[in-house]
């Protein structure tokens, strides 16, 4: 019989899947719908927060009735001048969103929520830079497909690599799911992964 899966994933993103799989996590995928609209006026760091822990506490209490074990769930946001770029909706809104990342430097919001009792948070927050686009590389990108379903319009770990000159912050947050936030909640949780056994603190999250 195969081991048992250490938590919840709740999450449709294939990245995510990944990055969990990197850090050597074993875990089994959940389904949670939740309103992802942003409230007036809610700061990006709050509005990731908040929606990463709903999916999370609301795994959770799908679950809890027969499994006690965590869900994890996150959240990304890439936000230009305090305004949140989500996926984009057709063509012209993806070209725009390109058009807002050009020849400058925008902030990547990513929330990680950990689920048991009662739901534990990191926010992480990355700079990433753009060089200058022009509309025939930002139509050229759009019709490879990748950025349909990407926050921003964009993805670090593909194509989208080649614009980006320069990264502050977490690389796997950026991509969906800041890995060393990730790492210091499943430690505190007590649950296995990896090598399991380095004590991470450090700076640079919420």
């Amino acid at each position: 019989m195969a081991d048992r899966a250490s938590l919840y994933l709740a999450s449709r993103s294939p990245r995510r899947r990944e990055l969990l799989r990197q850090i050597g996590v074993s875990f089994e995928l959940l389904d949670i719908e939740v309103d992802e609209g942003q409230r007036p006026d809610e700061p990006p760091a709050d509005y990731v927060r908040r929606v990463a822990e709903e999916k999370a506490v609301a795994g959770f209490k799908q679950i809890a009735a027969a499994d006690r074990r965590p869900v994890l769930a996150a959240d990304t946001s890439v936000v230009v001048s305090g305004q949140i770029l989500g996926k984009p909706e057709n063509r012209d809104h993806g070209i725009w969103m390109l058009g807002q990342l050009s020849d400058t430097t925008h902030e990547v919001f990513s929330a990680v929520t950990l689920c048991q009792s009662v739901p534990l948070t990191r926010v992480s927050v990355s700079r990433v830079t753009f060089r200058k686009l022009s509309e025939a590389e930002m139509l050229d990108y759009w019709y490879t497909g990748e950025p349909l379903d990407k926050a921003g319009s964009y993805a670090i770990q593909g194509l989208g690599a080649q614009y980006i000159t320069r990264l502050e912050g977490s690389y796997s947050a950026v991509m969906g799911l800041p890995l060393f936030e990730t790492a210091q909640l499943l430690q505190q949780a007590g649950i296995e992964f990896g090598a399991g056994k380095t004590n991470l603190t450090g700076p640079g999250s919420i």
